[in-house]
C-alpha cells in the first residue's frame, strides 16, 4: 500500500468516525483490509423447520427455542484464521454484526459503527455500503438472504467471500464450510487467487415453506475462487434425471426394513420416493415414513429426537446438484444430534447419476466440525434401480 493509498484509508476511515493519527497507522502499509459482516439471525429457522428467517420467520424461529447460528460460525472462521491475524486488518460492524465475534476469537478489530440490538437487512446493506468504500476484500456470515442485502450494499466491486450460516445457500459466493472459507481468505491474502463472478440467488421463502421452490438470480459477487474451497451455485435436476430418480425409487422401497424409521430429507428424488409409497411427502421439508406410512411430516430437529428415541431409524439424503452436499444446506433439522443418534451405518444416500457426474465428491456442513469429519469417507449411493455406487465424503 503507498503512503497516498494509507492517506485515502485513513481520511474514508476517518469519515466513519475511526479517528485515530496518521502515524498510528504506519505499521499497517502493505496490509491487506478485509471486512467482515455478520448476520447473526441467520440460519435461526432451520432447525425448527421453518426454511428461513425472512419476516415474521424470525420471531416464530424464537418463539420454538431456535438459537443463534453466524455467531459460533464466524469466531470458527475467525479462529482458523487467528495465526495469520497480524498481517492484514480486521474492520468490522459493531455488537453481533461481526465485532463481538472478533474480539471472541482473539482479534483487535476496527470497528466503524455500532447497531441496535435487533439488527434488520438494512443494517447489513449499510455495513456493506461503508465496507465496500475501504476494504480489500469483504466476508460476510449468513444466507442467500445476506448475500442479497450485502450486493445491494456494495458502492464498489470488491471481492466477496460468504461463509454459509443460512437455511438456503444456493448462490455461488459461499465457502464450503467456515475452515474453508478461513483458507479461502489466507489464499487471498497470500496468492493472487483468480476472482469469478458468483451468482446471487435466492427464493421466495413464503412459497418455499408452501413446498414451492421459485429461485431467480439477483446479480452476481466478484468472488475469490477455488474448486476444493468454494461451492457451485445450485443445478436444479432436469428432466432425464426425473426418470432416473423412478428406478430409484423403486429399488428403494424394495430395499425398505418395516423395523425402521425413514427421515427423508428435502429434494425430488425422496420427493419421488414419497410418491412411489404413496405417502403425501413434502419436496422441502424432512418427513418420517414407518412401514411404509407417512408418521410425521415437515418435522423439526426436536420432533425427529422424540420420533427416533429408543427406536432403529435410518437417513435418506440426496446431494445438492451441483454442490454435493448433503447435510447442512436446507436440511438442518436433521441436526448433528439426529445424526449421532441414527449412525453413520445408517444413512443412505440417493442420487441420480447426472447430479454425481457434476461434483468431485460428497460434502458435508453439520454445524459440528468433528461430526464432519467423523463423517468422512466411502458412503454407498443408490443410483438406479438395482444400482450403486461408491463416493467419497470429504
Amino acid at each position: 500500500m503507498s503512503d497516498e493509498s494509507v492517506r485515502e484509508a485513513l481520511k474514508a476511515l476517518q469519515a466513519l468516525g475511526i479517528t485515530h493519527g496518521y502515524k498510528e497507522y504506519e505499521h499497517l502499509r502493505g496490509k491487506m483490509r478485509i471486512g467482515l459482516i455478520v448476520n447473526p439471525v441467520a440460519g435461526m429457522g432451520g432447525r425448527v423447520g421453518l426454511k428461513g428467517t425472512d419476516g415474521d420467520a424470525l420471531k416464530k424461529a424464537i418463539e420454538l427455542g431456535a438459537e443463534p447460528v453466524s455467531p459460533s460460525r464466524a469466531v470458527e472462521m475467525l479462529t482458523h484464521l487467528s495465526p495469520m491475524k497480524k498481517s492484514f486488518r480486521l474492520i468490522t460492524y459493531g455488537g453481533d454484526m461481526g465485532e463481538n465475534e472478533a474480539r471472541e476469537a482473539g482479534f483487535e478489530p476496527e470497528v466503524i459503527d455500532s447497531i441496535n440490538p435487533e439488527t434488520t437487512s438494512e443494517d447489513t446493506v449499510r455495513a456493506a455500503s461503508m465496507m465496500s468504500e475501504i476494504v480489500d476484500l469483504l466476508v460476510f456470515v449468513g444466507g442467500d438472504g445476506t448475500a442479497r442485502d450485502v450486493l445491494r450494499g456494495l458502492k464498489k466491486p470488491v471481492p466477496v467471500i460468504g461463509i454459509p450460516s443460512g437455511v438456503k445457500m444456493y448462490s455461488g459466493v459461499f465457502a464450503v464450510n467456515p475452515k474453508a472459507g478461513a483458507d479461502l481468505i489466507q489464499k487471498f491474502i497470500r496468492t493472487s487467487l483468480p476472482v469469478t463472478m458468483a451468482e446471487v440467488m435466492d427464493i421466495d421463502e413464503n412459497e418455499f415453506r408452501k413446498g414451492k421452490l421459485s429461485a431467480r438470480i439477483f446479480g452476481y459477487f466478484p468472488t475469490p475462487y477455488d474448486s476444493e474451497l468454494t461451492q457451485s451455485r445450485k443445478i436444479p435436476s432436469s428432466y432425464d434425471e426425473f426418470r432416473e430418480q423412478l428406478g430409484i425409487a423403486r429399488y428403494f422401497v424394495k430395499k425398505m426394513n418395516g423395523d425402521i424409521f425413514y427421515i427423508l430429507g428435502p429434494g425430488t428424488t425422496t420427493f419421488t420416493i414419497g410418491k412411489m409409497l404413496g405417502v403425501d411427502k413434502t419436496l422441502l421439508g424432512v418427513d418420517v415414513v414407518h412401514r411404509k406410512n407417512l408418521v410425521a411430516k415437515d418435522v423439526n430437529e426436536g420432533q425427529l429426537l422424540s420420533l427416533i428415541n429408543g427406536k432403529k431409524a435410518a437417513i435418506v439424503v440426496t446431494p445438492i446438484g451441483g454442490q454435493g452436499f448433503i447435510f447442512g444446506r436446507g436440511n438442518q433439522q436433521i441436526s448433528p444430534d439426529v445424526i449421532r443418534k441414527v449412525g453413520k451405518e445408517n444413512i443412505i444416500v440417493v442420487s441420480t447419476k447426472g447430479k454425481l457426474r457434476r461434483v468431485k465428491n460428497l460434502r458435508v456442513d453439520t454445524g459440528d466440525p468433528e461430526l464432519d469429519e467423523e463423517l468422512t469417507g466411502k458412503i454407498k449411493v443408490i443410483t438406479g434401480y438395482m444400482e450403486e455406487t461408491e463416493m467419497m465424503i470429504n
